[in-house]
């Protein structure tokens, strides 16, 4: 298969970028996407070209730093599917594929794809977690928590930090983020001291740095590769105002 790629290039947040065109042939169909931009930046230092810089770690879905926007989609055209798992028999041969970093003023630029996410870890840092000493980890049993409030506090957990939801929000709103973070903790006995405290230093974090207000669109848990529901952002809304 063979693809006509337009990637994004730009040496800094500083520099202006700029869409640069890269022919790429023979790609296998089982090939991840990752893995043939490997193979173009193989071919680009062979050249002596400078490669394209892009986040990757676990690459099984699991870690959430690949993210990058495929054809104006975050992690590109299939659902719940991050970027390092989505394949190349996902395209047609002789597509062209437009490929460029997430776009948010919270999320800049570092170079080409590369884009700096550490406001996520803000965030969390503000209260998204349990500080109370608990000793060793208790038995499994000795704790009973009803079934379907820890599968909806799973379900909550299961975000990777990604930012695929701020990327595809018009808003560039941690909404979906910010609250799968509070409601994962608050659905757990073990979260509940902290629980009043933590919404409000959470909430309050992600104004601060820059994130856009939710506008209840629902662009973020379509492009989510977890599947969060945008019914968790109701549910910080309710304990924020409360």
């Amino acid at each position: 298969m063979d693809f006509l790629l337009k990637i994004w290039r730009q040496e800094s947040q500083k520099v202006k970028g700029r869409f640069v065109d890269y022919l790429v042939y023979d790609i296998s169909a089982d090939m991840s996407f990752l893995e043939m931009l490997d193979q173009l930046n193989e071919a680009l230092i062979l050249k002596g070209d400078d490669p394209i810089a892009f986040d990757h770690d676990c690459r099984e879905g699991i870690c959430g730093q690949c993210g990058i926007v495929i054809n104006g989609r975050a992690h590109g055209p299939l659902a719940n599917t991050t970027t390092c798992t989505l394949h190349m028999r996902s395209f047609n041969h002789g597509d062209t594929i437009y490929i460029e970093p997430f776009r948010a003023n919270s999320f800049p630029i570092k170079k080409d794809l590369r884009v700096d996410r550490s406001a996520l870890d803000l965030i969390i840092q503000a209260g998204g977690f349990i500080s109370v000493r608990t000793g060793q980890a208790p038995e499994a049993n000795s704790i009973l928590i009803p079934s379907d409030q820890v599968e909806e506090a799973f379900d909550a957990a299961a975000c990777i930090g990604c930012g695929a939801c701020i990327a595809s929000c018009k808003n560039a709103s941690a909404a979906l983020f910010t609250a799968a973070k509070i409601v994962h903790l608050a659905k757990l006995p073990q979260g509940q001291p902290e629980n009043k405290e933590r919404t409000e230093k959470m909430i309050q974090k992600m104004d601060e740095l820059g994130f856009g207000a939710c506008s209840n669109t629902g662009a973020c848990e379509v492009e989510c590769p977890q599947s969060i529901s945008i019914s968790h952002i109701a549910q910080m809304n309710k304990a924020f105002w409360e």
